[in-house]
């Protein structure tokens, strides 16, 4: 399939988005971009100001997609408090710094870590404010045969 002719060089090609709902939208989006290092690409609210649909991309690539738990989502997305999700960090400096950020922050809480893995990975565990786990990690996966 071209996807040159609905792609430009500004919007990546398709990826996996992963998904999740969150009880206050746009607290969870301040907690994701301001301590965790996330950067809000877009947010469309309605009328009302509630987020219905948000992306925010990870620095080095990826992203998630977000938006306000309200009725009739909860078949669309992971409901608040249960999403899980591996982040991958190039560096162990950043490990370290977004624990801290986390500590100093008091919305989210540093539930392992940091410590460094039987693997070479060097990681912190988080819960943000809504209940959601993620693990920030400096592995990048095995090598692709």
């Amino acid at each position: 399939m071209d996807t040159s002719s609905t792609t430009d060089a500004k919007t990546p090609p398709p990826q996996i988005w992963p998904t999740l709902a969150a009880q206050d939208a746009r607290a969870l989006i301040a907690f994701l971009t301001e301590v965790l290092g996330f950067v809000e690409v877009v947010a469309y609210t309605d009328d009302s100001g509630v987020v219905q649909h948000a992306e925010l991309a990870w620095p080095t690539g990826g992203g998630i997609m977000m938006g306000q738990q309200r009725p009739g989502t909860d078949v669309r997305a992971t409901s608040s408090g249960s999403f899980t999700a591996y982040v991958v960090v190039p560096d162990a400096a950043e490990i370290d710094a977004i624990a801290a950020r986390v500590r100093d922050h008091g919305g989210g809480e540093v539930t392992q870590g940091p410590y460094d893995t039987d693997y070479g990975s060097h990681d912190v565990a988080v819960r943000d404010p809504e209940g959601n786990h993620w693990q920030f990690g400096t592995y990048h996966g095995a090598p692709r045969p």
